[in-house]
């Protein structure tokens, strides 16, 4: 009976140090995230993304039968789904 006693005192003491060294972690982490919030701010990047679609040109069709409204859309479109990174050379059928 006096090892079962044992047993249970240390499982106790031994859970008991585990759950104060996580609150210790939890806070030191929080501490931590409030220090480098408020030193250290974020970097905030503007993009012009309405620069890069004003200066690209629009591309030629192949036998130029495309109305312009039609190749401004493609382009648009295009400029929107790659986040203003992609580029239309070239519009065949």
């Amino acid at each position: 009976m006096e090892n079962i006693e044992t047993g249970l005192l240390l499982m106790v003491v031994g859970m008991a140090t585990v759950f104060a060294i996580l609150l210790i972690v939890i806070y030191l982490g929080k501490g931590l995230i409030a220090f480098v919030n408020k030193y250290i701010p974020e970097e905030i990047i503007v993009k012009k993304r309405t620069a890069a679609v004003q200066s690209q040109s629009l591309p030629h069709t192949q036998d130029n039968s495309m109305p312009g409204a039609t190749t401004a859309a493609i382009v648009s479109a295009i400029s929107v789904l790659t986040g203003g990174k992609g580029k239309v050379i070239k519009i065949e059928k």
